[in-house]
């Protein structure tokens, strides 16, 4: 194999099991492949939602405080190269490629899942690269995922709340107690959601991690123009984050209460935090798109992502209409993102999802109707439903793409990085 996609191709069909949880098959590989320790600070960010924006808000901080910084997180929208990045820059093919290749030869007849294979490469890109902090997120769960064979310096778990029940439970406290699993003694455990279940705290105690829970040991305040932190520091009046919606200062103060923990190896100032909430960028969580009508992009797929996705588009209201593209992943909890977004929604355009695990749009227009939803229209693919929202919305209406991460990077894609209407 010479080229990347060969390479991708071939994870993709290496492991029997698209998900296969635990963590003694890539500890082996791990450990042939690694030799000697590793000095750079460790932070791991898991959770159900707010994962990519807490790790994005560490990242721009610490690159504005001019360290060295690797950072980690999955899934991608449009490259894979943006699940590795060092100081702010994809990594190349030959990066990546020559990561894969050490992963391939250590492995022997081990099977790797592609997220396992990929986050070793990560690892393998950092090693490999004079850095002062690895940022890693957590691809599913915590405590069985590929990420969580390294302890941690300050592990955060950002939100608990339902998702991948298959495979993690099938209530918040089952889940809190998987995601609690990147937990390590003496260790800081940060937690950024406002009612964390019981199961997350208890197994920080049984471990003996360091809790710093928001409300207790850090908290922050929205203020009309800007906000403040208060944890091991106080800082008034910062900026409003770049990454839209009030949500994001739980995010934002999650990131800072991190930044505290390991501010003894990596201390930063307040201008560094300041230029570094202002310079965030991620794409697909509530993105705006230039020119009217409004369009807005977010990976919201669960009912937790579609409330806070809906709470931010009634505090930016518009004259018109909201007209909503949605394509779902059957295994989703369509019913549950629907309850949250209905109140928001004027008009839905449905599509399908060309993938196995894909939702037709006859099964989302069933569950659109049974809940009272009234104008609600069919499209064979989420391009086709963008694209008829164009036409249809005036330009004091606005338009919202949802769904999955599959949806937005459709989108995405079609319009080579720059997603418009036709005209």
């Amino acid at each position: 194999m010479t080229t990347l996609d060969e390479w991708l191709a071939y994870l993709e069909q290496l492991h029997p099991k698209t998900i296969d949880l635990g963590l003694a098959r890539v500890a082996q590989v791990a450990q042939k492949l690694f030799s000697g320790s590793q000095q750079a600070c460790i932070i791991t960010v898991g959770g159900t939602n707010g994962k990519g924006s807490t790790c994005a808000f560490l990242e721009s901080i610490l690159l504005q405080a001019g360290y060295r910084v690797g950072l980690y997180t999955s899934p991608h929208l449009l490259r894979y190269h943006e699940r590795v990045r060092v100081n702010g820059v994809m990594v190349d093919d030959s990066q990546l490629i020559t990561a894969f290749e050490a992963i391939e030869a250590a492995r022997g007849d081990v099977s790797l899942s592609y997220f396992e294979f990929g986050t070793l490469a990560a690892m393998q890109v950092f090693r490999a690269t004079p850095l002062d902090v690895w940022i890693l997120e957590v691809g599913l769960g915590g405590r069985l995922d590929a990420v969580n064979i390294l302890d941690a310096d300050c592990a955060v778990v950002t939100s608990i709340d339902l998702d991948h029940t298959e495979y993690l439970g099938d209530s918040r406290e089952l889940i809190g107690r998987e995601k609690a699993g990147i937990f390590r003694l003496d260790r800081a455990a940060v937690c950024g959601d406002p009612q964390p279940p019981h199961s997350l705290r208890r197994y920080a105690d049984e471990v003996g991690a360091k809790w710093l829970a928001l409300g207790q040991a850090f908290t922050y305040r929205f203020n009309i123009t800007d906000w403040d932190y208060r944890g091991t520091r106080k800082i008034d009046h910062l900026p409003f984050p770049a990454l839209t919606g009030e949500h994001q200062l739980n995010n934002a103060a999650t990131a800072l209460a991190a930044l505290d923990v390991v501010a003894g190896r990596l201390p930063v100032d307040d201008t560094a935090i300041r230029q570094g909430l202002m310079n965030t960028q991620l794409l697909g969580r509530f993105q705006r798109l230039e020119g009217l009508p409004q369009r807005i992009l977010d990976v919201a797929h669960n009912p937790h992502g579609a409330t806070v996705l809906a709470a931010a588009l009634r505090q930016l209201p518009v004259p018109g209409a909201t007209w909503a593209v949605m394509a779902m992943l059957a295994d989703k909890d369509i019913a549950g993102v629907v309850a949250a977004m209905k109140g928001v929604v004027d008009h839905w355009l449905v599509a399908s999802l060309d993938m196995p695990r894909g939702a037709g749009a006859e099964q989302l227009r069933s569950i659109l109707i049974a809940q009272g939803c009234g104008d609600v229209r069919i499209y064979s693919s989420p391009w086709d439903a963008w694209y008829a929202a164009c036409e249809l919305a005036a330009e004091n209406d606005r338009i919202v793409a949802f769904g999955s991460f599959h949806t937005i990077a459709e989108l995405l894609r079609t319009e080579n990085d720059r997603v418009g209407c036709v005209t």
